[in-house]
């Protein structure tokens, strides 16, 4: 912290003919972080302090943080201020194969975990009866996690079985397809559907992210050998932590 003041007082880095203040500023934090002087999880003095130290209006110094709240190289805490965020390195998965979460992330050498959110037996909605083929009355197992990739949080899983393919969704622990394979009901293929989204305070939170930050929405449904779809997943990845790979054959034609 005394280092990164010392570079706020050194007033040479402002100049007129540098552009907007605020992007002076939100410059010289940026160069600050890269160069190691704010580290990971480190507080950045107020704005008020800020604003004493380069003779900046706390309007000013309050645009240039936002900006970096925005681009999520700072992170903003209710009632504690502004403070460097954890650097995440991005997960590449390829669409080419159907693997569980567990099983992709063991595959990379991360060690993967879980939160629950819910696991349970619920009323199906009309969507969750129109894809999985159910009838009125029927019940779904939900089983909808927070997932993390040695312990950074990745996305947010929320998938529907019916109650006939998973009639005890608390005995899933770790792997949901460990579950149904050692049922039976391993899933042989996929039509999944990305698409691009900005979070929603509810997800954002789940995800330590600001809210409406860049994310992935996908929808995938699982099929078992037979035709029948087995599985209705909907997720929320986090932007800046995962892409996904497609590897493409070239036509003869």
């Amino acid at each position: 912290m005394t280092d990164f003041i010392s570079l706020l007082e050194n007033g040479d880095w402002l100049a007129n003919s540098s552009g907007p203040r605020y992007l002076q500023l939100r410059r010289r934090i940026q160069q600050a972080i890269d160069d190691g002087v704010l580290r990971e999880n480190e507080p950045l003095p107020s704005e008020r302090e800020i604003a004493s130290i380069t003779d900046l209006s706390r309007v000013t110094v309050r645009k240039a943080v936002a900006g970096l709240v925005e681009d999520q190289v700072v992170v903003q805490k209710r009632g504690s201020g502004s403070f460097v965020a954890p650097k995440v390195h991005k997960v590449e998965q390829r669409l080419s194969s159907l693997t569980s979460f567990s099983e992709d992330m063991a595959r990379r050498g991360l060690s993967a975990s879980s939160e629950w959110l819910r696991r349970g037996l619920f009323p199906a909605s009309p969507e969750e009866m129109f894809t999985l083929g159910l009838t009125s009355g029927q019940r779904v197992a939900r089983v909808d996690r927070l997932r993390k990739a040695d312990g950074t949080a990745m996305a947010i899983e929320r998938a529907s079985l019916s109650e006939t393919v998973l009639p005890h969704p608390e005995r899933v622990t770790t792997s949901l397809y460990a579950v149904l394979r050692a049922a039976g009901m391993q899933p042989v293929r996929a039509i999944q559907r990305i698409s691009a989204r900005n979070l929603e305070p509810i997800d954002a939170d789940i995800l330590g992210v600001p809210a409406g930050s860049a994310g992935l929405k996908i929808e995938r449904v699982s099929y078992l050998a037979s035709g029948n779809v087995v599985e209705f997943t909907r997720s929320v990845y986090r932007g800046d932590a995962y892409d996904f790979i497609a590897e493409l054959q070239i036509s003869e034609d």
